[in-house]
C-alpha cells in the first residue's frame, strides 16, 4: 500500500526513513502538499491596476503601495510603504489576522486535502511585514537609529503572529510557512549580532508557538544568509527553503543534517541556468545524498516562476525526473 503524502513528509522531517523524499511537483509528478491561508473578508488589497503603459500597481493588505512591470516578474516590489512617520507605530491599523473568520475557508480546505501535509502560509515574520511598511532602504536605516521604535514595532507583528499560527492550527494545518530575505549574495544584511539583538528573540518566541500548537515551522530565505543558519535551528525553524542552495555551499549545509530539513528546486541561479542536463541531474543527485542521505532531512523543491528567471520550463523538468530518479531511500544503505 503507498504511503499517505503526509507521513511521507513527516518521516522526512524527522529522519525516520520515507520510502522516498517528499516532493512538491507540478503535474504529472507528485505534489506531498497542500497550502491554504487566510482570507480577510475586510482588506486594504487590490489587484494589479496600470498606471502608465509599461508600469502596473497594487496595494497589499497592509497598505503598502507595490509597483512591477508589465511582463517581468510576477510578484514586483515595493514602492511605497504605509508607515512614513515613525510616530504612528502604535496607531497604524494592523490586518485582521486574529479573526477565526479569515482562516474558515482554509480549515474547510484542509479538512478535504488530510492526505496531504498541510502548510498553513504567513505573511513573514516581523522582517519580512515591517521592512516593507518602511521601504528597505530607510528600514536598514532604522535599525540603527530607531531601534526602540522597531522593537515596539516587532512587539505589535508578533503579538499579531501569535494569534495567526493559533488559528491555523485550529484550522488543521500541520506546519506554517513564511518568508524573510535575509541574504544578500555575499552575506548577511545586516551585522549578525544586530540581527540576534533585535530578531532573534521573536524567531523564539514564535517558534514556541508553532510547537506548543505541534505544528512545524518552515522558513523561506534568498541570499547567503549562512551565519545565521544555527541560530535558526537554535530558535526553532524545522526547515528551511533555499531556491539557491548553491550560495551556501551544499557541503555547508550538510554540516547541519540531522538538525534541519532542507527544501530547494535545482539551483534557480546556477544549476538551471547553465542550461545543461548533465549538471542538473548532478547537482539534484549531490543534493539529495548529502541534504537527505540520513533517512530524511530534504524536500525536492519547483521553482513556479520559469518566466522570471528566464528559463523554459523543460530546464526544470530534467530536476523533476532526476528528483523522481535519485530519491527513494533504502534503510539497510545509508547513502554517503
Amino acid at each position: 500500500m503507498t504511503t499517505k503524502s503526509r507521513e511521507i513528509v513527516i518521516k522526512a522531517l524527522n529522519y525516520d526513513w520515507p520510502e522516498r523524499i517528499p516532493l512538491s511537483l507540478p503535474s504529472p509528478y507528485p505534489n506531498d502538499f497542500f497550502g491554504g491561508s487566510y482570507q480577510l473578508k475586510n482588506s486594504k488589497a487590490t489587484d494589479w491596476y496600470e498606471i502608465d503603459e509599461n508600469k502596473e500597481e497594487r496595494i497589499d493588505e497592509w497598505g503598502n503601495v507595490w509597483r512591477r512591470i508589465k511582463g517581468m516578474s510576477a510578484g514586483g516590489e515595493i514602492h511605497k510603504g504605509v508607515l512614513n512617520n515613525l510616530n504612528m507605530i502604535e496607531k497604524i491599523e494592523l490586518p485582521d489576522l486574529d479573526n477565526y473568520e479569515n482562516y474558515k475557508e482554509a480549515e474547510e480546505k484542509f479538512s478535504q486535502n488530510k492526505e496531504k501535509f498541510r502548510i498553513g502560509g504567513l505573511p513573514g515574520f516581523a522582517f519580512n511585514i515591517t521592512r516593507k511598511m518602511r521601504r528597505l532602504d530607510q528600514y536598514l536605516t532604522d535599525l540603527m537609529l530607531n531601534k526602540k521604535e522597531i522593537l515596539i514595532l516587532n512587539e505589535r507583528i508578533n503579538g499579531l503572529l501569535e494569534k495567526a499560527i493559533k488559528n491555523y492550527a485550529k484550522a488543521g494545518a500541520d506546519s506554517v510557512f513564511f518568508c524573510e530575505d535575509w541574504g544578500t549574495q555575499n552575506g548577511l544584511m545586516i551585522n549578525p549580532e544586530l540581527w540576534r539583538e533585535l530578531f532573534k528573540p521573536g524567531f523564539i518566541r514564535l517558534c514556541r508557538v508553532v510547537h506548543s500548537q505541534g505544528m512545524k515551522v518552515f522558513m523561506h530565505s534568498c541570499g547567503k544568509m549562512t551565519v545565521i543558519i544555527p541560530d535558526l535551528i537554535e530558535s526553532g525553524i524545522d526547515l528551511l527553503q533555499f531556491d539557491q542552495p548553491k550560495v551556501h555551499g551544499i557541503d555547508k549545509l550538510a554540516e547541519y543534517s540531522g538538525r534541519v530539513t532542507y527544501w530547494c528546486p535545482a539551483d534557480i541561479q546556477n544549476t538551471l541556468q547553465s542550461k545543461d542536463k548533465e549538471v542538473i541531474e548532478r547537482d539534484v543527485c549531490e543534493m539529495v545524498k548529502k541534504l537527505g542521505g540520513k533517512g530524511g532531512g530534504f524536500i525536492a523543491g519547483y521553482y513556479g516562476d520559469n518566466k522570471g528567471i528566464g528559463l523554459e520550463p523543460k530546464w526544470q523538468d530534467i530536476a523533476c525526473k532526476a528528483f523522481a530518479k535519485y530519491g527513494n531511500y533504502q534503510r539497510d544503505k545509508v547513502i554517503n
